[in-house]
């Protein structure tokens, strides 16, 4: 089969297992298809995942590799790659020295980038933005800090390691999922709380970084007295704040249509049609290869020039930085950040 060229599309999905499958191939050569990510489930070792990422780059060249790979207990790909702290610990480190945390974020970022892009991966979802009020169920040890300032710095220190390796940043869970108990995986959050209140405290770490984040990620929480609609669709918070308020001008990704927090929106179709016309560039399909094809089979969106654009500039920045393990292992500025991240964890 002939890799396809053709523009990335504004579909997000999964593989199976370890091994991209015929069946999978073909899904792949879909028009609507922008981009694989990539699960626990997916890695057995370091060389397994190097030729599952090169056989779906076979496929379709074009095709943004992404993973959720954070730290702490949100890394997907664990033996064989450094493991990385919770957010939270640079916070706790801030709140000793904030010179030395923000160096050890800086230095966890490029680790993050280096190893994923040694192993084929475009992108993390990565860093959490939302702020740690100590409620969340889901969000927890994965945020940095209460302070939206001092998140901003550390999340920002992060983002430049992350660039340091060639790789952009996807900021998360836009205006902010700190506040509200239950997880959107399971559950309709409900955040009670005004516009002002987010915008004065979860935003600003998102409106601070707006130029410097490749993506955004918002999350299935209802603002109910701003909008009845999750974020994730709507119009208001996507086009008005984050596109307007904000400027922000890269790639705008669903979360998951397939956790319960997007259920509200309807089928699959429903529901990608409504985070598409709020404003995402790109919707997520995960866990459910059925609805995946589901979605292939039966939405036919208009894809701006301009969205389609914001997706292919995800792929990496070309570098000097080694592009394999073996040769990464042994390059002096890569294990002076793991000594650093390792000493911090």
């Amino acid at each position: 089969m002939k890799p396809s060229h053709r523009p990335a599309g504004p579909v997000m999905l999964d593989v199976v297992a370890h091994e991209i499958t015929a069946e999978e191939r073909e899904i792949l050569q879909h028009p609507l298809v922008g981009g694989v990510i990539l699960f626990a489930r997916n890695y057995a070792e370091p060389g397994q995942l190097r030729a599952l990422t090169a056989a779906i780059r076979s496929v379709r060249p074009g095709l943004v590799i992404s993973v959720d790979h954070e730290g702490g207990r949100v890394q997907r790909f664990r033996d064989g790659f450094t493991r990385l702290p919770a957010m939270r610990r640079f916070g706790e480190a801030w709140n000793a020295d904030p010179a030395v945390a923000k160096a050890a974020a800086r230095h966890a970022g490029f680790v993050l980038a280096a190893e994923l892009r040694a192993h084929g991966v475009d992108l993390s979802y990565a860093p959490v933005l939302d702020l740690d009020y100590g409620v969340s169920s889901v969000i927890g040890d994965r945020a940095f800090h209460r302070d939206p300032q001092v998140a901003t710095e550390l999340a920002r220190a992060l983002i430049a390691g992350l660039g340091d390796a060639g790789m952009g940043a996807v900021g998360k869970h836009f205006p902010g999922h700190g506040a509200v108990e239950a997880d959107s995986h399971v559950a309709i959050p409900v955040d009670g709380r005004s516009f002002g209140e987010v915008w004065a405290e979860d935003v600003q770490p998102f409106r601070l970084l707006a130029g410097e984040l490749a993506g955004v990620m918002p999350a299935h929480v209802i603002f109910e007295k701003v909008d009845p609609r999750p974020a994730g669709f709507s119009p208001f918070w996507l086009k008005e704040v984050l596109r307007g308020r904000l400027g922000f001008g890269g790639v705008i990704f669903s979360d998951d249509l397939t956790m319960e927090g997007a259920s509200v929106a309807g089928d699959i179709v429903a529901r990608a049609t409504a985070a598409h016309a709020a404003g995402c560039d790109m919707v997520l399909v995960c866990n459910r290869p059925d609805l995946a094809v589901q979605l292939l089979d039966r939405w036919h969106p208009v894809v701006a020039d301009e969205s389609a654009g914001r997706v292919a500039a995800l792929r990496p920045r070309a570098g000097s930085m080694p592009a394999d393990p073996a040769t990464l292992a042994g390059w002096a500025p890569y294990c002076q950040a793991r000594d650093s991240v390792l000493a911090l964890a």
